[in-house]
């Protein structure tokens, strides 16, 4: 049973009832005539094989209050394109396919790195610029939703809790991001429970009390990807390329609203996705990399929120935080033991050990380049560099017959 106990800067919207489904679907259709919604789903081509990509559009079928589904597809040649348009074309709503490996888009990209800058590597962080870049150039919705193409066990009740925050007329919040359980028959979610968590309350002992590490702690599960936001919003935050995505995110959207205006929200009993592997000796792939990446994330964002980050700061978080994973461990076997969970304790101190040196990492690699890699510039700035570039990325798509009406005709 949920809680409404509130902790932080931001609103915490815990479930405490069972809703209706089918009339909060009604309600939010109601809503959604004044705030038109676009669900963004960023997917790989090899997601169209898997089973969990069907069990999420046959219920999002069912969900009236969606105006355009948005595919943001990544890998895909033009058979695997086409393979995509049938598979995306028996869906119940208006859905857009963003096709981003076609020659036109790829003009299109080169175009704007010509006049604004080099990009970020292609990732979900790319994929997901690019599916904003889409929506606010067709300026059809006024709310945007994200969430992965690999959930499995889906609801669409998920979907209906994350955006109610940001629909519901009397509410003020222009940013929701959910939260949930994740777990099996064993705790997953490890890079929260053994990482951020753990880190940022290393950062606590360092930094001492600071707004900015209030934020992020106050969020549950701050690595979730399923948020919501206005398009507004949207037009004016800039996208971290890499695994950062999720911390990056967080940064800029309390650099441009009150944390007043910010929620989490509880979605579901539990949660189950794709598991990336640790990866203990390679720090380029998996959770390994993942890691690193988050580390680099958040010692850049506290450096851009005033708080001074050197050698000795870096020494002290490394030996405060392999305290508190140790009791992240403890903690996670009391759950565990006291839910009848499985629990590996060698998996999890191993995980425990790659994060310490992700952690040692991520501070030197800060420290060689506090910049980094730039963040994917906001589309406030691309459109007012290149005023033609929003006519020319609707064309390219409508001109490859991305843009499907409900009975999977080109539009």
């Amino acid at each position: 049973m949920s809680d409404f106990h509130q902790r932080g800067p931001i609103t915490t919207l815990p479930r405490l009832l069972a809703p209706d489904l089918a009339a909060r679907e009604q309600e939010l259709a109601s809503f959604a005539l004044a705030t038109p919604l676009v669900l963004v789903i960023p997917c790989l081509i090899s997601e169209l094989e898997q089973p969990a990509l069907a069990g999420i559009l046959r219920e999002l079928n069912r969900a009236p209050y969606i105006d355009t589904l948005l595919i943001s597809l990544d890998r895909a040649d033009a058979s695997g394109y086409a393979r995509a348009l049938e598979y995306f074309g028996k869906q119940n709503h208006r859905t857009v396919v963003l096709w981003n490996d076609a020659e036109e888009i790829r003009r299109l990209v080169e175009k704007i790195e010509a006049g604004v800058g080099r990009l970020a590597p292609r990732g979900k962080g790319r994929a997901v610029w690019m599916a904003l870049g889409y929506l606010i150039a067709e300026n059809r919705a006024r709310a945007v939703a994200f969430h992965d193409a690999d959930v499995v066990h889906y609801s669409r009740s998920l979907l209906a809790n994350l955006v109610m925050p940001v629909l519901h007329p009397l509410l003020p919040f222009d940013f929701a991001k959910a939260y949930y359980a994740r777990f099996s028959d064993r705790l997953h979610g490890r890079v929260t429970r053994l990482l951020v968590r753990p880190l940022l309350q290393a950062l606590g002992d360092v930094v001492g009390r600071h707004p900015y590490l209030s934020y992020l702690a106050a969020f549950r599960y701050p690595l979730s990807g399923e948020l919501c936001f206005t398009t507004d919003l949207a037009r004016g935050i800039r996208i971290p390329g890499d695994w950062g995505l999720e911390i990056g995110l967080l940064f800029e959207i309390l650099r441009h609203r009150s944390p007043r205006r910010i929620c989490q929200v509880d979605v579901a009993d539990t949660f189950e996705h794709k598991h990336q592997e640790l990866s203990p000796t390679d720090p380029n792939v998996g959770l390994h990399r993942m890691a690193v990446d988050i580390v680099k994330h958040l010692l850049r964002t506290f450096s851009a929120a005033g708080v001074v980050l050197n050698e000795g700061s870096f020494k002290s978080m490394r030996v405060a935080y392999q305290r508190y994973a140790e009791d992240a461990v403890s903690d996670s076997f009391a759950i565990a033991t006291f839910n009848g969970l499985a629990f590996d304790r060698h998996e999890e101190e191993e995980a425990v050990e790659t994060f310490s040196r992700a952690l040692a990492e991520g501070c030197e690699e800060f420290a060689a380049d506090p910049l980094g890699t730039p963040p994917l510039p906001n589309w406030e700035r691309v459109l007012s560099a290149l005023p033609t570039v929003a006519d020319q990325l609707v064309s390219a798509v409508r001109k490859l017959g991305g843009t499907l009406e409900p009975n999977g005709c080109s539009g």
